[in-house]
């Protein structure tokens, strides 16, 4: 008769528990990793931040995440690290990066699984914020989210310049790597 008390009383609680992560609208990234890579014809240079942060609010699809310039790290030395920061993004001036809008496809979130999604935003980095479509995955668990996105930036479209005594070692094209587990804030 306890076992079945005790089985019944756990049984509630996790309808209860489940339930009100599933009213909450608003997530917040628990962890967060962006990756970046130039392939240019002389040099790979890889760098990654662990430090992203941002909101997604599953009610209206808003969202908003960011990123602090200085946080990469990796590059091929510290030299290029420091390049990286004062010649290219000028991260003093523009220090974060950031991406900002709304979830273009229809998602239902209470549906545990992996969705596609089109995300419609302002991409901002250097300054400089150019309207993005970006693909991503969302896999939607009990507790949590997991988002996964790849997409492309151009140093070009962003006023990036790339000295020609460094274009063999610089790629214009920057492929970018986003993963982040989001959490109900």
């Amino acid at each position: 008769m306890k076992a079945k008390l005790l089985t019944i009383l756990c049984l509630c609680c996790t309808v209860v528990i489940y339930a009100s992560i599933a009213q909450t609208t608003i997530f917040k990234v628990q962890s967060g990793r962006v990756d970046f890579k130039s392939e240019a014809p002389l040099e790979l240079i890889k760098a990654s931040s662990n430090q992203l942060v941002g909101l997604l609010d599953t009610k209206s699809k808003n969202f908003a995440f960011k990123i602090y310039m200085k946080s990469f790290d990796g590059f091929n030395g510290a030299t290029q690290k420091e390049h990286y920061n004062e010649n290219y993004i000028e991260s003093d001036k523009f220090p974060e990066a950031s991406y900002q809008g709304k979830l273009i496809d229809e998602i239902d979130f209470t549906k545990e699984g992996i969705h596609t999604v089109r995300t419609k935003g302002r991409l901002l980095i250097h300054g400089v914020e150019q309207e993005r479509i970006i693909k991503s995955e969302l896999t939607v668990t009990k507790d949590k989210m997991l988002l996964k996105s790849n997409f492309m930036v151009l140093l070009s479209d962003f006023n990036i310049p790339i000295p020609k005594v460094v274009s063999m070692k610089l790629a214009n094209e920057i492929d970018v790597q986003l993963v982040a587990t989001l959490v109900p804030r």
